[in-house]
């Protein structure tokens, strides 16, 4: 793979490019969370950051693929950006709409909406302040949007909306949204008018810089926490706090043994409980004694009391027994980590990306490792490692590839096994997705598909794929 930029003078400033088929009169929207459209089947929406709006280079868009009994395809898609209709702004260079993602219902309408941070867009005199919009779902998919009201006091190049996450965080029945970014961090409380108001906002006063969170209900009680992983001096591999809903207000708690900078939350071990799975992908350092070379990721088990900060988690790398491959600096394994039931055993497992992965001739060719939950919590038991060489995967592994950069499990064809939808940000330059399928052993590579951005009419370099949303 050759890494260029080209530049082209696009036409491509409108929503919809391809026809979606209604859901019926008579049937009810799904309710799901990622499912736009209402049919029944969860959708899976894609940054195109780097993508160039006629002039506006880099200026951004979010490119959604509708699941079906077939899985994804690039014929039932929508692209949007800035430019499309009714979408709140205008398309600028350098605005990266769509950097960042999250998915849910915030008007309780039945249809799931997305919210697309913004970290580059400029407001007024204030350079890269960072902006969240929010897309409607409805029975042909998404369209028009809002934007979510933005705080006054944001600084230049602040890049508010780099981390977004989207749950029910006071058990009210309700979605709220939680946007981060540097050293600003807000609250939304749901439910959300289509104006964008919300039925409340404010700060989360408490943290320093931060650009990542994450959520899920980790002592089962209908509220989900907020985690907001972050970096601070004396502390390179990360100070991780989360708060959680005490039945009259938020509290913070951390834990204050962990590490990373990437997570997701799921039920690994079948008890009910969510279990918090953290990324580590930086190499250890004299300024970073924690971690492992080329990357770990470590799982908290929760309980009725949330995560025990006591405990000693699970550690996993590529030089923990069973696992593929072999722990080399700036593999960054762990960089990205997903969640959900491959094989449909009623236990969580665990995606992990290494795009950093060199294999054979090829630097940063990158790979996906597929850890699988049990009733003793995560196993290597089974552990496979995929790339763009694995048999029936659609593609080669080149230099730069970055296969894995992004990876979400998500059970796209309605069958309750959950699928890896992985990116590669910068194959052919570009970016591209690749969907591989679950099944009772585990993951297939049988129909695997394969969608490069110019398949989806993604225009500039496009950064494709490199986010999913959660």
């Amino acid at each position: 793979m050759r890494k260029r930029v080209l530049l082209l003078a696009a036409t491509l400033t409108t929503g919809l490019l391809t026809a979606l088929p209604a859901t019926t009169a008579a049937a009810a929207p799904s309710r799901l969370s990622g499912d736009f459209n209402g049919d029944g089947y969860l959708d899976v929406a894609l940054s195109a950051s780097g993508h160039n709006v006629g002039n506006a280079q880099v200026a951004g868009a979010v490119v959604v693929l509708y699941g079906s009994s077939s899985g994804l395809s690039a014929a039932k898609r929508t692209l949007i950006t800035q430019n499309s209709a009714g979408v709140p702004g205008t398309a600028e260079t350098g605005d990266l709409f769509g950097a960042s993602l999250a998915a849910g219902d915030l008007d309780g309408d039945g249809y799931s909406d997305l919210v697309v941070g913004a970290g580059g867009e400029s407001i007024g005199d204030r350079d890269g302040v960072g902006s969240a919009t929010i897309l409607w779902g409805g029975k042909s998919g998404l369209s028009g949007g809002a934007s979510v009201p933005q705080p006054a006091d944001l600084t230049e190049w602040g890049g508010f909306g780099r981390g977004i996450a989207i749950a029910d965080f006071d058990g009210d029945g309700r979605l709220d949204l939680t946007l981060t970014g540097q050293t600003h961090t807000r609250l939304y409380r749901g439910p959300f008018t289509r104006s964008g108001t919300p039925a409340a906002h404010t700060r989360v006063g408490e943290l320093g810089t931060t650009d990542a969170t994450f959520a899920g209900d980790l002592d089962h009680d209908g509220a989900a926490e907020r985690f907001y992983p972050f970096l601070v001096d004396g502390d390179e591999g990360g100070d991780v706090v989360y708060f959680t809903w005490n039945g009259t207000r938020q509290a913070m708690k951390r834990l204050p043994k962990a590490d990373g900078t990437t997570g997701s939350v799921a039920d690994i071990d079948g008890d009910g409980y969510g279990d918090v799975v953290l990324g580590d992908a930086s190499d250890p350092t004299s300024a970073k004694k924690s971690g492992h070379k080329g990357g770990q990721i470590t799982v908290w088990y929760g309980g009725p009391n949330g995560p025990d900060p006591a405990q000693t988690p699970t550690v996993i790398h590529q030089d923990t027994a069973g696992v593929p491959g072999t722990g080399e600096t700036d593999d960054l394994f762990g960089s990205s980590v997903g969640t959900g039931d491959i094989n449909g055993d009623g236990y969580a497992d665990v995606a992990v990306g290494a795009p950093g992965e060199d294999l054979g001739a090829f630097r940063d060719a990158g790979s996906v490792t597929v850890l699988f939950g049990s009733a003793s919590g995560l196993t290597t038991k089974g552990a496979k490692s995929w790339t763009q060489d694995t048999k029936g995967v659609p593609g080669g592994s080149e230099t730069g590839d970055g296969f894995g950069q992004s990876v979400r499990l998500v059970d796209i064809d309605k069958d309750h096994k959950a699928d890896l939808v992985t990116g590669a940000g910068r194959e052919n330059g570009y970016g591209a997705v690749t969907v591989l399928r679950g099944g009772a052993a585990g993951l297939t590579a049988t129909s695997a598909k394969f969608i490069g951005a110019r398949d989806v009419s993604v225009a500039g370099n496009g950064n494709f794929a490199w986010a999913i949303a959660q």
